[in-house]
C-alpha cells in the first residue's frame, strides 16, 4: 500500500460523517443505522439523497452544497478516493454530508422501506463485456435492491459517458413498465444541463475535454419489486 493512501485510509477513521462496518457486521444482517439515518445520523427528518459508487465524492459535496435542507450520503468501497469526499465535507462543516464505505452489493443491509428518497448514480463502471452485465447498477438484479428501501416515486438518476449503459437503462425501463422521468443523449450539447446536471466530477471533465458526449436519464421504480433483463445486445462499434 502507498504511503498516501495508507495515510488516507487513517485519516478515513477520524471522520465522525464517514461509515465503514466490518464485513461481519453487514454479512446477512443489519447494520444499527438500518432505518434510522436521518434520525440517528443527521438528526433530522430530511429527505435523504444517496450517490451510489461515489468516487471521490465530487457529487455528493456538491449536492451537499446546493441542497442544505436534504441529507446526502456517497457510498462507495475506494476509500481512499472517499477519503476525498469525507475530508471536503469535514472540513466545511457539512452537517448534512455523509459517506458509507461498503459495496453496492450489501447496500439492502443498510436502508430500510421506503428510507431512500433520491438515488444518483454517476459514471459508474459500465461493464461492458458479456460477462458482466449484470453488475451494472442499473441492471435488474441492483432495482430490484434499490426497490427494497425506496418509494414509488423516489427519482432514480444516471449520468454517464457511456452510450451504451444509457441506451441499456433505457431498454430496462422500457421492458419493465418504468416511467422514465426524463433523458438525454447528449446533456450540454442539447442543452439540456441545468445547475445540478452541470456538476463535473474529475472523471466528467476527462471525459468533456476528449469531446465524449455526457448522457442522463431519470426513472422511478413504481411498485414493481422484480425486474426483467432486457434483450439488448452491445452496441456493433463497442470493443468487447
Amino acid at each position: 500500500m502507498g504511503k498516501n493512501k495508507h495515510k488516507r485510509f487513517q485519516e478515513n477513521l477520524t471522520f465522525a460523517n464517514l461509515v465503514q462496518p466490518e464485513f461481519g457486521e453487514i454479512f446477512h444482517k443489519d447494520h444499527p443505522l438500518k432505518g434510522k439515518w436521518k434520525s440517528d445520523f443527521f438528526g433530522n427528518d430530511r429527505p435523504l439523497v444517496l450517490e451510489l459508487g461515489c468516487g471521490r465524492g465530487e457529487y455528493t459535496v456538491a449536492l451537499g452544497e446546493m441542497f442544505p435542507d436534504r441529507n446526502f450520503i456517497g457510498i462507495d468501497i475506494k476509500g481512499a478516493r472517499m477519503w476525498c469526499g469525507a475530508k471536503t465535507a469535514t472540513e466545511n462543516g457539512m452537517a448534512n454530508v455523509g459517506f458509507l464505505r461498503t459495496r453496492i452489493e450489501f447496500i439492502n443491509s443498510f436502508f430500510g422501506p421506503g428510507e431512500v428518497d433520491e438515488i444518483w448514480i454517476t459514471f459508474p463502471d459500465p461493464q461492458l463485456k458479456k460477462n458482466r452485465v449484470k453488475k451494472r447498477l442499473t441492471a435488474p438484479q441492483f432495482l430490484e435492491m434499490y426497490s427494497r428501501f425506496v418509494t414509488p416515486d423516489t427519482p432514480v438518476h444516471l449520468k454517464t459517458d457511456c452510450l451504451h449503459l444509457h441506451r441499456y437503462t433505457k431498454a430496462v425501463a422500457e421492458v419493465n413498465g418504468l416511467r422514465v422521468i426524463s433523458a438525454c443523449d447528449d446533456i450540454y450539447g442539447e442543452g439540456f444541463a441545468d445547475e445540478v446536471l452541470s456538476v463535473k466530477t474529475t472523471y466528467e471533465q476527462k471525459f468533456l475535454a476528449e469531446g465524449m458526449a455526457i448522457t442522463y436519464i431519470a426513472f422511478t421504480l413504481g411498485d414493481k419489486k422484480s425486474f426483467a433483463a432486457p434483450d439488448f445486445e452491445p452496441d456493433n462499434n463497442l470493443s468487447l
